[in-house]
């Protein structure tokens, strides 16, 4: 291999890296409330969404629906829902407040920045809707 093809490869690295940054390929920030209840109802079958907590590292979010209440977690590159009824069992931390799923694979769920306050309030506003 001589310097010519090894520049000419990474400059090829280099431009597949700007397009993918230009496409925004895998960005899975959950940005805002109403991206979070965007993507609970996209992933989660007859779920109508009324509101949302995100934390504030936009890696997790709690989505209020109909009797449920969804749970969006970053997974790699992708975002990840589950539907959970309530009471949630919650668990304080210091970053915040855990949510615990019930499944082992998709595990606790960190809501950064999030106070279990505001938890309990969007979990008791679900028999109000």
């Amino acid at each position: 291999m001589n310097w010519l093809e090894l520049g000419g490869s990474l400059l090829a690295i280099l431009a597949l890296a700007a397009v993918a940054r230009m496409l925004r390929l895998g960005e899975s920030r959950i940005g805002d409330a109403a991206k979070a209840c965007t993507m609970a109802e996209d992933m989660l079958a007859g779920f109508d969404a009324h509101g949302a907590i995100v934390g504030t590292d936009g890696n997790a979010a709690l989505v209020l629906g109909d009797g449920t209440i969804a749970v969006l977690k970053r997974h790699g590159a992708k975002v990840a829902a589950r539907r959970l009824l309530p009471p949630l069992q919650t668990f304080t931390a210091v970053e915040g407040v855990e949510i615990a799923t019930g499944e082992r694979m998709f595990g606790r769920v960190l809501l950064f920045g999030v106070l279990e306050s505001d938890v309990r309030a969007l979990e008791s506003s679900l028999t109000r809707v």
